[in-house]
């Protein structure tokens, strides 16, 4: 068990130490009511207090949500917390009376209230669900879980597991999270990173297995601003879905997957570990050392033989942009940030210098705006196809979601990219991604680095 001094550096077990833990099942069954409320829950290593949460039904990550492609997502959310709270239901196509985003497409629920969540899930895929009002503070206190949206004849795999990606940040001593989700260092830099990393709310998860069983990895990178990077070790696998939407063919997954906040990924893997031997999920450290980010040991064997590689997940409704000759261009520049060249930005009306922005918590700004404005970025008519430039000049990489549609990567000219809804742009780079606007309302366009969003990198689009 780690001691606290270990706690601090390294949160999880390296390669080559065993693990111990319990199995975990995607599988739950959620009440039609999902309450957000204060908890008490064991996320350090024990000899550490509980740590108190913010969480659905009081778990963290909350309750998974399963259900099958088609039907109607029902959930009554109950505040019992002290703040006003919204749920977003992150990649799936609702109506945008269903999005969630406070201040945008509802009020957010007040303390002691309830807002009713009825909408379809049209595509099958690995989604999840989070805080939408402060989510900067929410979801770093544990407001999210998993929406897995089942195809009507799924992959043949031996089990299906989800796996929740996060990290906290904790008080080394008590173990309570750190208060102060408005340091200007964190907010002005890569965001808020935690020192405590788990999977599933475990720092040490441990799934047994046998070899050759065949896995579904559900992978959610439900963090506020972590980048994980990750590979396996003792396991063959193939990428088959990228934020929910399958990949026309199963890809190898033979070096790092980069899975940026609010990104998934859903894996097929085989085990190739004999018994006796773990396999992992790996983490990439921040020297480049391999740490177990889960633990899959090895006992005994499912089948005498490997399988052959898995079929492609059948595809979801809609082909996403495939043509850019009558797209409406748009451009995005992301400017500030520490070390950046923005020099000053607009605020109320007002041009103001960085130094006036950041005393007003604005580090960050869109097209020269330091804050969601009033008027869209662009007021697109419905089935208009759309190709829009992002250019990154700040030194720092930002995970923009686009709410509400899914879109394609545009690569030497065409939309080649699979479908996504949420887009790592690197420091000072250029990006472009082309969607249909097939989804009428008002549409969130942000960072997901979630301090970012908050301190000025935020803006929508206006569907009719």
């Amino acid at each position: 068990m780690p001691t606290r001094r270990t706690f601090l550096g390294q949160t999880a077990a390296v390669l080559g130490l065993a693990v111990s833990g319990r199995q975990v099942s995607a599988a739950s069954h959620a009440s039609a009511t999902l309450v957000a409320r204060e908890a008490s829950v064991q996320l350090a290593p024990g000899g550490y207090p509980a740590t108190s949460i913010w969480g659905y039904e009081g778990r963290a990550p909350g309750p998974t949500i399963r259900v099958l492609q088609g039907e109607r997502v029902r959930r009554r959310v109950v505040n019992d917390l002290p703040e006003p709270t919204s749920v977003h239901w992150h990649g799936i196509r609702v109506d945008n009376a269903m999005d969630g985003v406070s201040g945008l497409t509802q009020e957010a629920v007040a303390p002691g209230q309830s807002f009713d969540y009825d909408f379809v899930a049209p595509d099958a895929g690995t989604y999840w669900y989070h805080a939408h009002n402060r989510s900067w503070v929410q979801v770093a206190r544990g407001l999210h879980g998993p929406l897995i949206v089942e195809e009507a004849e799924p992959p043949e795999v031996d089990r299906d597991e989800t796996l929740v990606l996060d990290d906290w940040l904790l008080d080394p001593e008590t173990a309570l999270i750190d208060t102060s989700f408005d340091q200007p260092m964190a907010m002005s830099h890569g965001g808020r990173i935690g020192n405590l990393i788990t999977t599933n709310g475990q720092f040490d998860l441990s799934i047994p297995v046998a070899r050759h069983t065949r896995l579904r990895l559900r992978l959610i990178n439900a963090s506020n601003a972590r980048i994980f990077p990750l590979q396996l070790a003792g396991l063959r696998g193939w990428t088959v879905a990228l934020d929910g939407m399958p990949l026309a063919a199963p890809e190898p997954l033979e070096d790092v997957l980069v899975l940026a906040p609010a990104q998934r990924a859903d894996l097929i893997v085989d085990v190739t570990a004999i018994a006796g031997e773990t396999a992992h999920l790996v983490r990439i450290g921040n020297d480049d050392r391999p740490v177990s980010q889960v633990a899959f040991p090895v006992s005994g064997s499912s089948a005498q033989t490997p399988r052959a590689v898995p079929a492609a997940l059948p595809p979801n409704p809609g082909d996403g942009i495939r043509s850019l000759a009558d797209a409406r261009p748009l451009r995005l520049v992301m400017t500030g940030g520490a070390m950046g060249r923005m020099d000053s930005a607009l605020l109320g009306g007002e041009r103001l210098g960085f130094r006036a922005l950041a005393a007003r918590g604005r580090f960050w700004a869109f097209n020269d705006m330091a804050e969601m404005t009033q008027t869209p970025l662009a007021d697109l008519s419905i089935g208009e196809p759309v190709r829009l430039e992002i250019v990154n000049e700040t030194v720092f990489p930002h995970a923009m979601h686009l709410h509400g549609m899914h879109f394609r990567e545009i690569r030497d000219g065409r939309p080649v990219g699979p479908m996504r809804d949420t887009l790592l742009v690197a420091a000072q780079e250029t990006r472009e991604i082309g969607f249909v606007a097939d989804n009428p309302g008002d549409w969130l366009f942000h960072c997901h680095m979630l301090s970012h969003a908050e301190s000025g990198m935020m803006t929508w689009v206006r569907v009719t």
